[in-house]
């Protein structure tokens, strides 16, 4: 296939009765590391790892206190010969930050410091790859909170303290690398991407000016060029940025529509203009209304469309609520189409969408924020036709296309609209007498001044994939996402809550335990359905074996919502999620 011959994810791609001497655990990918590594890195693993292995046993000796391991922090990494190497004579014990760099002195501990955190990195990639090692290492939060000292004190800790620290930070994180890891939509951990998250980190510049982020700003630029030529928008033309999320790229959208119709309302607010409107379907983002919300204009001015069975908006609908709003004398300015609903997975008609808000001159935004990323797909990309028709487009590579949190973008067809809107003129910034093309200077563009590097992770990974790349692992989730749907929507104890194959990854579906399946009184049925789901979750999270949401959705009672977006899952993974859920439901 595709992806096997590019040498996508092969490793423990298998479906289920696969090989399983692939070097998949700790253990056995220790062998390889002490190999590959030098300097005593694969051996510094092994001791992490095995203290991973001991907890995972169940053996409550082995309960790891995060301290465990801390005197690795002490020793040097030479083994059995003779030591020679710089840790020895590093304790980390007796240093404190501020003999870090830029001490005077603080070069080699510093390399060494940084080596200890890099060690304690490594391990957690590998494990969270490991299937058998828990997703999540759950306590409530009063225990939590006092299982750790993660209080702030006037007295500085010592580097052995932090070290500490970051171990226990990420014993109890949640591993979304985990391929058994399918709550909410971003998910996977990819190693380029993460290597850009790095070097991002380190780099520690702004996004504001070209003078201070050279690079970064132009790959920014070439980057949003390339999304918006998959789009459709003739030669790439328009404008864009990376947001903080797709909240806020909405928001951006909506801004740009109320200042494209009314630009006076820019110097002179909410009550130079009439009374303004906006829709949106009734199975939309929550962020829509929040936008609203912060522009002043409303959310009582968010008229929400009725969607069919599958979460499609209705275009009839849309232009009857339109044509009430125009009679009533308020002003429609935005209409917001969903590619990708977060519970259904929904794609609005986007086609018939244009067609109304052309007629009626309103701004047509697309809010693919979930759904955006199967543009890349050649197989899938049809479910976003008519998305060329749109002034604006939201598009979250931190979620299909498993790029590091965080990562949105907002697309716009109209060049040069962000710049008029948004555009303070801060002198002390954005001065008019650089010596290079100001136009590169993206800051005043936006609503934040300062303003994260987000661009170099997507880029990175795209050099590293190729569009191909994308398009297979995006085509892999649509895969695993079908083979869910087929596996349950004829199973004893599982009812769909729509017919048909989904669009997107999202499977929605109830499962119902022996004892509820033949209990005919109709309310009490979906009164103890409806507590089903919450309770097979909390089992999950508790076990510690894998995680999926849920949620109720009108008026259905909870039911899960599968969404798959980690590259590493396969379908044993989805295998094991299925017989997890009976096992843990089958006394409900």
């Amino acid at each position: 296939c595709a992806m096997a011959s590019h040498g996508f994810w092969s490793l423990g791609a298998q479906s289920a009765g696969g090989d399983n001497s692939s070097p998949s655990t700790p253990r056995a990918w220790c062998q390889a590391a002490a190999q590959k590594f030098t300097g005593g890195i694969g051996s510094k693993l092994c001791a992490l790892l095995n203290v991973g292995e001991m907890e995972k046993t169940g053996d409550p000796s082995a309960a790891a206190d995060p301290k465990q391991g801390a005197s690795l922090a002490e020793t040097c990494s030479c083994s059995d010969k003779p030591c020679s190497c710089s840790r020895a004579a590093v304790g980390f014990s007796h240093l404190y930050s501020t003999d870090l760099l830029p001490a005077l002195d603080g070069d080699l501990k510093t390399l060494n410091f940084l080596q200890e955190v890099v060690d304690i990195l490594l391990a957690y990639i590998v494990e969270s790859f490991d299937r058998s090692t828990k997703v999540i290492d759950f306590h409530y939060p009063n225990e939590l909170l006092q299982r750790n000292n993660w209080e702030l004190s006037d007295e500085p800790e010592t580097l052995d303290d932090i070290l500490i620290s970051c171990r226990a930070t990420l014993k109890y994180a949640i591993k979304t690398a985990h391929p058994r890891y399918f709550n909410q939509l971003s998910t996977g951990l990819d190693m380029v991407g993460l290597a850009a998250d790095w070097l991002t980190s380190t780099a520690n510049t702004n996004m504001f000016t070209y003078e201070v982020a050279p690079v970064f700003v132009l790959l920014e630029y070439v980057t949003l060029k390339k999304m918006r030529e998959i789009i459709g928008w003739e030669n790439g033309r328009g404008d864009g940025i990376f947001s903080p999320g797709g909240a806020i790229s909405n928001m951006y959208a909506m801004l740009l529509a109320r200042y494209k119709m009314f630009p006076e309302v820019k110097e002179k607010g909410m009550s130079s203009v009439p009374k303004l409107v906006a829709f949106t379907s009734e199975h939309s983002h929550f962020s829509i209304k929040k936008g609203a919300a912060a522009l002043g204009i409303g959310t009582e001015s968010v008229i929400c469309i009725k969607a069919d069975e599958r979460g499609k908006m209705i275009p009839s609908d849309l232009e009857r609520r339109i044509v009430e709003a125009k009679q009533k004398g308020y002003v429609p300015f935005f209409v917001s189409a969903t590619a990708g609903t977060t519970v259904y997975g929904a794609f609005d008609p986007l086609i018939a969408i244009s067609d109304i808000c052309k007629k009626y001159g309103i701004w047509m935004h697309v809010d693919g924020a979930w759904g955006g990323s199967l543009l890349m797909s050649r197989k899938h990309r049809w479910k976003l036709n008519g998305v060329e028709r749109a002034n604006s487009m939201t598009w979250n590579p931190h979620k299909m296309m498993a790029v590091p949190l965080q990562c949105s973008a907002l697309l716009v067809r109209e060049e040069g609209l962000m710049q008029s809107c948004n555009q303070m003129h801060a002198c002390y910034l954005f001065q008019q007498d650089k010596h290079y093309d100001l136009s590169y200077d993206t800051g005043d563009k936006a609503l934040q001044c300062g303003r994260h590097v987000d661009i170099f992770k997507l880029w990175l990974m795209w050099r590293a994939k190729g569009t191909i790349g994308f398009e297979a692992q995006i085509d892999k989730c649509l895969e695993l996402s079908e083979y869910l749907y087929n596996k349950i929507k004829d199973r004893e104890g599982y009812e769909m809550v729509f017919d048909g194959k989904p669009q997107h990854t999202n499977v929605c579906f109830w499962y119902l335990p022996p004892g509820l399946r033949y209990v005919e009184d109709k309310v009490e049925k979906m009164k103890r359905l409806h507590k089903v789901a919450p309770t097979i979750k909390a089992r999950m999270m508790e076990y510690g074996t894998t995680m999926v949401s849920y949620q109720p959705q009108g008026d259905k009672v909870n039911f899960f919502r599968m969404v798959i977006s980690n590259p590493a899952a396969t379908f044993e993974d989805i295998d094991f999620l299925i017989e997890e859920i009976e096992r843990l439901g089958q006394d409900l």
